[in-house]
């Protein structure tokens, strides 16, 4: 939850505009300010404070405790023009908080975190449990002091700036080891332990079985993902406490499935009991991965038969690949998930002149892999196979990537061993129709007129589809110099089923600085005004050219009848 407070009119109205924003995220405190912090510090993980840096910082001082449990804090001045992030910017979410609050009143966010400063990810905001000299290393990176990176299990991490050698480190490993003097050791969520248990068996001795069994193998608690076991026993009472008090979800498998996972030492105990000749080992292999401990019984002080089998695996390492749509060029048509993607990979795929757009956003340390035009299934090839090394790979493509971009092909090539992010962005088409007007306020349909690809029989059959029923389209790829026939023939298709008046619009590089349009007829383009940088948008017959724009009606009733407006509900 986050308190809002604040202690003057204007300060209240900014906090009025967060809380409607936000209803289920915010709580305001109309108490005096004193009170209102010190009861918000305590019952929320974050406040907004309209108020002045300084008046916040005295109202804080006696309430601090330490970094990893304060609230992020952030202030808003009275004039709204800066949001700034006081307290707890990595541990408490205050850096981001005010980004988004920001965002949200058109304040500038001011973030003074010295990694967020210089576009590094802080070591304790990756997402790992971490250990170690976390403000030794950053400062080592921050003063381009070589760092080395040893990642003993292979995982997707953001990019840092590291060297083969150097002084500190930062290691990513699931071993039960401790960070040395200049070291920070970040714990993957690489590990899952299988758990089988009789009918009633107690929560400690299921954790205690669990905690020996990594202490045998030398392997930290800090890296489990999850607890696994079969279906029969998810409400199994030891087994969920044990989750629960590890801070681990409980994973559960049918009993067939498990009996189909290979196992070095199957049983006929837990076959005749749910089914299976394995809960543990096939458990914590059901998504494939290496045993590391065999199964274990627990061992009862009483004397007593165990009540308790465990067994651990590492799993594979999942790699991320985000595709990445970067719009049409222009940078405010970029989307905030598109940069978010951007600076989480730590590789970077993608057509040359596309990485030159966006090179300045990347994070020091990225690995850029670029190439030229013609070599879209050799960039997909090398993304997913990137990210099944284990890294966090963006593969970029202009407008959005699933429209004639890099998409399809990417995932032509990606199987389920790799995690895929589809991120969408302003596709030609639609940045071309802001520009012109409202030409797809009606079906519309793009087609490419580029046939390196595509047979042209293929294409042609499609557009003569396009005109017999109506319907606006949009051409890409529509003339190059190698090319310059199949825009004639897609407009002489369309001509034979609209009037020459047909309104027609050109855009040629939409959004970018020497963007250029113009809106003419069906009878009067001329193809060889047009290039591969142009997109061309054929009307349908009810397209008309008003004021200057190209519009195509949606067809409400209320615009056939003689209303001079609207009816009141469509106002």
């Amino acid at each position: 939850m986050i308190g809002l407070i604040s202690a003057t009119a204007a300060g209240a109205a900014a906090r009025d505009r967060l809380a409607a924003a936000w209803p289920d995220r915010t709580r305001v405190y109309d108490a005096g300010a004193g009170e209102a912090v010190r009861a918000a510090f305590a019952e929320c993980e974050q406040l907004v404070c309209f108020l002045a840096t300084g008046a916040v910082v005295r109202l804080l001082a006696p309430l601090l405790g330490d970094k990893a449990t304060d609230p992020g804090v952030v202030c808003v001045d009275e004039g709204g023009r800066f949001a700034v992030s006081l307290l707890g910017g990595h541990g408490g979410g205050a850096n981001e908080l005010a980004r988004e609050v920001g965002g949200l009143l058109g304040a500038e966010p001011v973030v003074t975190t010295a990694t967020d400063a210089v576009g590094l990810p802080g070591l304790d905001t990756l997402g790992f449990p971490f250990e170690g000299a976390v403000a030794a290393v950053s400062r080592a990176l921050l003063d381009g002091e070589p760092v080395s990176l040893e990642a003993e299990v292979a995982w997707p991490l953001p990019a840092l700036p590291t060297s083969p050698r150097g002084a500190h480190t930062v290691r990513l490993t699931d071993r039960a080891v401790a960070p040395g003097e200049r070291e920070v050791l970040l714990r993957p969520p690489s590990l899952v332990v299988g758990v089988g248990a009789s009918r009633g068996a107690p929560a400690d001795e299921v954790l205690g079985l669990v905690e020996e069994a990594l202490r045998e193998a030398g392997l930290s608690p800090r890296s489990v993902a999850e607890l696994a076991t079969v279906d029969a026993k998810s409400d199994e009472p030891g087994i969920v406490a044990a989750a629960a008090r590890l801070g681990v979800p409980l994973v559960t498998y049918p009993a067939g499935e498990l009996a189909d996972v290979p196992v070095p030492n199957p049983s006929g105990a837990p076959l005749a009991a749910v089914g299976t000749p394995s809960v543990a080992e096939a458990a914590a292999l059901a998504r494939g991965g290496e045993l590391l401990l065999p199964k274990r019984k627990s061992v009862r002080a009483d004397g007593r038969p165990a009540m308790a089998t465990c067994a651990v695996a590492r799993r594979p390492a999942r790699g991320r690949l985000a595709v990445v749509g970067l719009g049409p060029g222009a940078r405010d048509l970029l989307t905030p998930r598109a940069t978010a993607e951007l600076r989480r990979a730590s590789v970077l795929v993608g057509l040359d002149q596309y990485v030159d757009q966006i090179r300045d956003l990347l994070r020091p340390g990225t690995r850029v892999l670029e190439s030229g035009l013609g070599a879209e299934e050799e960039r997909a090839r090398t993304a997913v196979a990137e990210a099944r090394r284990g890294h966090a790979v963006a593969l970029i493509g202009s407008g959005d990537a699933g429209v004639y971009a890099m998409a399809s092909p990417a995932l032509a090539e990606a199987s389920d061993d790799i995690d895929v992010v589809g991120v969408p962005g302003v596709t030609a088409a639609l940045a071309a129709g802001a520009i012109l007007g409202a030409p797809l306020g009606h079906d519309h349909v793009s087609i490419s007129l580029s046939d390196l690809h595509t047979p042209w029989e293929v294409i042609e059959r499609r557009v003569r589809a396009a005109a017999e029923a109506d319907i606006v389209v949009t051409f890409y790829n529509p003339r190059s110099r190698g090319r310059d026939w199949q825009l004639p023939q897609a407009l002489a298709i369309l001509a034979g089923h609209r009037d020459p008046a047909t309104p027609v619009g050109v855009v040629r590089n939409a959004s970018r600085p020497d963007e250029s349009s113009r809106l003419t007829t069906l009878g009067e383009l001329d193809p060889a005004t047009v290039d591969m940088m142009t997109v061309v948008t054929v009307g349908n017959t009810a397209t008309r050219n008003i004021a200057g724009r190209m519009v195509t009606p949606r067809g409400y009733r209320w615009q056939e009848s003689t209303r001079t407006g609207p009816p009141e509900g469509a106002r």
